[in-house]
């Protein structure tokens, strides 16, 4: 979700000349947008609400009203909203489920919506939804975004400002610009396309939430985008895949070591509270040694199960354990250290993700600079051939430019090597702690051959106990 704004160079008519792949001149500025070359774009739209004028079906008429009304020089135009789409659908589904998104939550609130599907063929189908941000009148004429309400006092008199007004705020005519309408339109999304995942057969099913609100302790991968995965379908590796590759093995290991103490921690808490001798686990661990060796036929066998049998009498000899009550114990603080470790994991994993998206976001802006600014010095008759010579360049200076103002308006400092720094820190510390999560897993497979020998006597003594009563 975006704003289109005037204060930083942008326009309503060239969003959607863009957007749509079309030539619109953009009457308040004087300034043609041709993007009538563009590809990619297998659908677009207006929708509008009952009491707009008819006249804003055409793309023209309708943002060139919307940049004539406005008159300041920071004016807000238009929001927009980007939805990727679910290639599990068809078009014609998809196009379905934008055009049920858009009237139940934009065009019912009074607003008009001006959308297009983009899909190239390379896995990321998308839509744009540029939406006016001035109410509409029952008359069709455009309202006023705020009004001057002004403050009172206890006995409801308005109170003077010292200069000879009276003071007052002003408060918006529309609930449209409200925080809360992110959160409330991001849960209509991901409702719309569950539903429609659901009418189509297909198991999948998303969720606006991050895995970290969700409760969930995965790494969330990175954003792939369209080059990146077109590269990697083709065999290239990437550094976004390479990143994805490693949360996926994290991934991986952290459910694996989970399920094996899961295991474990039952088996030896169910173990530690029936009574038994004080020699039982070294009676297991000899049955163990004479089971592995029994099984090892040939010298490779022989040699893996005299590393088994070492690895389990390292990890009992190191820990001092000599009862099953022992053990029990140790799998219980083993289980602590899992969590505290998948803590810190998971959290220097989406911390380096963040920063990596912005190193990347502040290369790609160092690198379509200069295009961008070759811009500002064409003359206004071959302005638009340079934007078309130049699009890709210009669109990702954009989208770049975009995402750090973004984090600056949030308060965030632009500081490339201080972010590289620290991904270069949390990136050695993570391989530290994985270090650790992978000797843990190599001591539970350990002790997870004394539950199986375990288990296997208790198989073998109920089969002897059955020959004998038969």
């Amino acid at each position: 979700m975006k704003i289109i704004q005037r204060s930083k160079g942008k326009s309503a008519v060239a969003a959607a000349a863009y957007r749509s792949g079309e030539k619109l001149v953009n009457e308040w500025d004087g300034l043609t947008h041709d993007y009538t070359h563009k590809r990619g774009i297998v659908h677009k739209e207006i929708l509008l609400p009952a009491h707009a004028p008819p006249e804003f079906s055409d793309r023209s008429t309708l943002w060139n009203s919307v940049e004539q009304i406005e008159k300041s020089g920071d004016a807000q135009l238009a929001r927009e909203i980007e939805v990727a789409l679910p290639v599990e659908l068809s078009p014609a589904a998809r196009l379905a489920l934008v055009r049920s998104y858009i009237k139940d939550n934009f065009v019912e609130a009074g607003m008009c919506a001006d959308f297009a599907i983009h899909d190239k063929g390379t896995g990321n189908p998308h839509a744009h939804i540029m939406l006016t941000m001035r109410p509409l009148l029952p008359d069709g004429r455009w309202g006023v975004k705020c009004r001057k309400i002004y403050d009172l006092d206890e006995r409801g008199q308005r109170i003077p400002n010292g200069k000879g007004g009276w003071k007052s705020h002003r408060e918006d005519t529309t609930d449209w610009n409200n925080r809360g309408n992110a959160e409330k339109w991001r849960a209509a999304w991901a409702a719309c396309v569950n539903q429609a995942l659901e009418a189509a057969g297909q198991p999948n099913r998303v969720d606006h939430r991050s895995y970290k609100r969700q409760g969930i302790e995965k790494i969330p991968t990175i954003h792939m985008g369209p080059a990146a995965s077109q590269m990697e379908r083709r065999g290239i590796a990437t550094e976004k895949g390479d990143i994805n590759r490693q949360i996926a093995a994290d991934n991986k290991l952290l459910k694996e070591i989970k399920a094996r103490l899961t295991r474990l921690y039952n088996w030896t808490k169910e173990q530690a509270d029936v009574p038994q001798g004080g020699s039982v686990l070294a009676q297991l661990y000899q049955a163990q040694a004479e089971v592995n060796a029994s099984k090892a036929k040939t010298r490779a066998g022989k040699v893996k199960a005299l590393k088994a049998n070492a690895a389990l009498f390292n990890f009992l000899q190191s820990n001092g354990i000599s009862s099953m009550a022992q053990l029990y114990e140790k799998i219980e603080a083993m289980n602590n250290d899992y969590y505290e470790l998948r803590g810190k994991i998971v959290n220097a994993e989406r911390r380096i993700s963040a920063l990596s998206e912005r190193l990347e976001m502040w290369a790609q802006y160092q690198r379509t600079k200069p295009v961008r600014q070759r811009l500002d010095k064409v003359k206004p008759s071959r302005r638009g051939q340079y934007q078309q010579e130049h699009e890709i360049e210009l669109v990702s200076f954009d989208a770049a430019a975009r995402f750090l103002d973004d984090l600056k308006e949030f308060g965030e400092a632009i500081t490339p090597k201080a972010w590289q720094t620290e991904v270069d820190r949390l990136t050695a510390q993570k391989e530290l702690d994985y270090q650790k999560m992978q000797a843990m897993r190599d001591d539970l497979k350990a002790v997870e051959q004394l539950k199986q020998t375990a288990e296997q006597l208790a198989r073998d003594g109920q089969h002897q106990q059955t020959e004998h009563d038969r």
